[in-house]
């Protein structure tokens, strides 16, 4: 199976070195080798010729707004348009976001402010490539855009009282979203807090974020899951 990566954005500079680019997650998290994966380096305005170059697409995260005026995000937005029932589709935070506004639904910077830190959610579907279904998963978070309309369609199947709409599925049309990042290390959520403490959240709420790494988390479990749906997407 052939997966494009399409980056969004990048980690702060000095955390690459150590953790890698928000694609090499992706691959450590789903399997180096378990795929031939290319990158295209959307936020430098690349995208595939054509959706069926890749078996399916990873959408990245990303320190922009998919409300930004920025060139690169409605041709981004088309290019998930056409892919959209051809090829699996899965989008992660940003990308989440991404494919949630390119499909009809609505993206906003909530009030609620930043999510940070590990964050539990329910599950709210028994999805055929879930298997045996946990009551909730744990999962890094970071984020403070939020998508508050679901698009036409689409069915909500992970949700916590701060983010009713954390993950999407789109029925017959292989799309998966989901707004935490089973992708994050936690070392590497932990820096990235660091990188951030001060602005744009305080110390107070960095403090605790960084707290909430001390159990574990459901990211394993989670990758299993794109897996699976990407195994089932593309058959």
């Amino acid at each position: 199976m052939k997966i494009g990566v399409l980056k969004t954005g990048r980690p702060p500079k000095p955390a690459i070195e150590r953790f890698g680019t928000y694609p090499e997650m992706f691959e450590q998290l789903l399997g180096r080798d378990a795929y031939a994966w290319r990158t295209y380096a959307v936020d430098e305005g690349e995208l595939p010729a054509s959706p069926t170059d890749c078996d399916a697409y990873i959408v990245t995260g990303s320190s922009a707004g998919v409300y930004d005026d920025l060139p690169w995000i409605a041709p981004a937005m088309d290019f998930l348009r056409a892919a959209k029932g051809k090829v699996g589709l899965v989008g992660v935070c940003f990308g989440h976001q991404l494919m949630a506004q390119a499909f009809g639904g609505q993206v906003i910077k909530s009030p609620k402010g930043w999510g940070v830190g590990e964050h539990v959610y329910e599950l709210m579907a028994a999805e055929p490539w879930i298997g045996e279904r946990p009551l909730r998963i744990r999962l890094p978070a970071s984020h403070q855009d939020q998508v508050v309309a679901k698009p036409p369609g689409a069915e909500v199947w992970v949700a916590s009282e701060f983010t009713p709409f954390a993950g999407l599925v789109w029925p017959g049309e292989r799309a998966l979203s989901i707004q935490p990042h089973p992708e994050f290390d936690p070392a590497f959520a932990m820096s990235l807090i660091e990188h951030r403490r001060g602005n744009p959240y305080p110390d107070e709420q960095a403090d605790a974020a960084i707290a909430s790494y001390s159990g574990a988390d459901d990211r394993e479990r989670v990758g299993g899951w794109i897996k699976q749906f990407l195994a089932q997407a593309t058959s």
